[in-house]
């Protein structure tokens, strides 16, 4: 079941065909418009309109929280740990290099970003399995561990 939410209403749009600068893609926010555009099937509503609310849980979350998440991911990559829980994190996942992680970059924040919402869209969207949910369980069990203990007990500001 998805936490309870607080903040200002989020205008949500339907475009099919939407594009980012690296090509086709399901959806996209734009946090300071309060905005979600969707262009996905309807099958594949829950799951991307889930990881597209969680952008604006990630931006109001705060460092303490960002911080905390990098940790439990860079524990993963310490294991070794390969795949992801949605196609958007996998593929910043895959180009991310040593360096990323040492400096705290643009590319290794955006992967972490990514990774949040992927996660929440896999704990909270409802949807049992996925080609794009290729993280093993072990790791997932980590993950949910981490959200439902972020969230417990307070609203998400959004």
């Amino acid at each position: 079941m998805l936490p309870t939410l607080s903040g200002a209403p989020i205008r949500v749009q339907h475009a099919p065909g939407i594009r980012d600068r690296y090509g086709p893609v399901h959806a996209g926010s734009f946090l300071r418009e309060r905005r979600i555009v969707l262009g996905c099937t309807a099958a594949e509503f829950p799951r991307i309109f889930i990881h597209e609310l969680f952008h604006f849980v990630w931006l109001r979350a705060g460092n303490p929280l960002r911080l905390d998440y990098e940790k439990l991911i860079r524990a993963e990559l310490r294991c070794g740990a390969r795949g992801e829980l949605g196609w958007s994190a996998e593929w910043r996942k895959g180009a991310l290099e040593g360096r990323d992680i040492r400096l705290r970059t643009r590319r290794w924040r955006e992967y972490c970003c990514e990774s949040f919402c992927d996660t929440a869209a896999w704990l909270y969207s409802g949807v049992a399995g996925h080609s794009e949910f290729t993280l093993a369980g072990n790791h997932r069990r980590s993950r949910r561990k981490w959200l439902l203990h972020a969230v417990k007990g307070r609203p998400l500001s959004v």
